[in-house]
């Protein structure tokens, strides 16, 4: 009989962030994976979340880090990811999490990590995004003050990186949301109306965190086709 602990791992990427972050999938999934094997755990589960809209730090948006709070909890187990970002900067998020009452484990911090230190870090993390936030504001206003910026030439190009970043925040949630969709299709509802009902019972929210009618599920199924 195997004495390992079970984990179940949560992994997370979001095209806009992941070059800063420097971690992709195969990273975190390294990276969990050797912890698993140095402190005597089994990884049981894996769920993925590909994001990259603002706004997405809430769990009903997260469908698969609720999977995974789901499944740790029938196992009465741990979440475990590489670096406590994977989950949010947000240190509200991060409250919201501990609530659940369901243990993280953060890889690079280890095992005596416990929710206080959690917190801690994540104000940590909070404050750094709004420092950078801060001195990029200042440099975009240096270069408006010396006429770098605020050309139509620029103005056009902002345009179209803002299309881009929407497009893909759209596509993110479509693949987030599939399974669940497809998952309610297997329990014998088909209909267009029915997929929406059932999502709203289960307080899954639309991309713009409302409710979800008819239409926008076909709009979910056709972006994902």
């Amino acid at each position: 009989m195997s004495t390992l602990r079970p984990l179940v791992a949560y992994l997370r990427v979001s095209t806009d962030k992941q070059g800063r972050s420097g971690l992709g999938l195969a990273a975190q999934r390294q990276a969990i994976e050797a912890f698993a094997l140095a402190n005597g755990y089994d990884v049981v589960g894996e769920y993925q979340e590909v994001e990259t809209a603002k706004g997405t730090d809430a769990l009903e948006r997260r469908p698969q880090l609720a999977a995974a709070l789901t499944r740790a909890r029938k196992l009465k187990c741990a979440v475990v990811v590489s670096k406590l970002d994977r989950l949010s900067r947000d240190v509200a998020f991060i409250a919201g999490l501990m609530a659940q009452r369901v243990p993280f484990i953060v890889t690079e911090l280890g095992t005596d990590a416990d929710p206080f230190m959690l917190h801690i870090y994540a104000a940590l993390a909070e404050k750094e995004r709004a420092l950078i936030s801060q001195r990029t504001r200042a440099a975009l206003a240096g270069k408006v003050g010396k006429g770098v910026l605020g050309n139509r030439t620029n103005l056009s190009e902002a345009t179209a990186k803002g299309a881009a970043s929407n497009k893909a925040g759209a596509d993110a949630f479509a693949r987030n949301v599939l399974p669940v969709i497809e998952s309610i299709k297997r329990s014998g509802i088909s209909t267009l109306g029915g997929i929406a009902a059932e999502l709203n019972a289960r307080n899954v929210q639309t991309a713009r965190g409302g409710r979800w009618e008819a239409m926008q599920v076909s709009r979910i199924l056709k972006r994902a086709a």
